[in-house]
């Protein structure tokens, strides 16, 4: 059996909550991406997502219900700066990610800071 890439569940889960528009309990999110996941396994993602502030959740019969706390942006924004707050060297860190863009993500970046959007 093939192991799946780091963070694949998880996103398929975020996937399925995001497009739903409402709250799902487990056995929903297993319904929405598909069989070949165990109930256990998508209840033990929803659970560490949970834990990580990505997912609130809301009792459900015997169970919960579980919704994301931010947008797909909003979550990308949020693991950006976890890994920004990793290394001490800050300065470094953003000039490296600045120095990557491509000449339109730096012309966004450029207006964002300026207020200019």
């Amino acid at each position: 059996m093939e192991r799946r890439p780091s963070g694949e569940l998880e996103s398929a889960i975020l996937a399925a909550l995001w497009a739903a528009g409402t709250p799902l309990t487990a056995g929903q999110v297993q319904g929405a991406i598909g069989p070949e996941l165990a109930r256990t396994t998508v209840t033990t993602i929803l659970s560490r997502l949970h834990e990580k502030g990505t997912v609130a959740r809301t009792r459900s019969g015997r169970g919960f219900a579980y919704t994301p706390t931010e947008d797909a942006a909003g979550l990308t924004a949020r693991r950006m700066h976890s890994e920004l707050r990793k290394d001490e060297d800050r300065g470094t860190v953003l000039a490296r990610f600045v120095s990557q863009l491509s000449g339109e993500d730096e012309r966004l970046l450029r207006d964002l800071l300026d207020g200019d959007t």
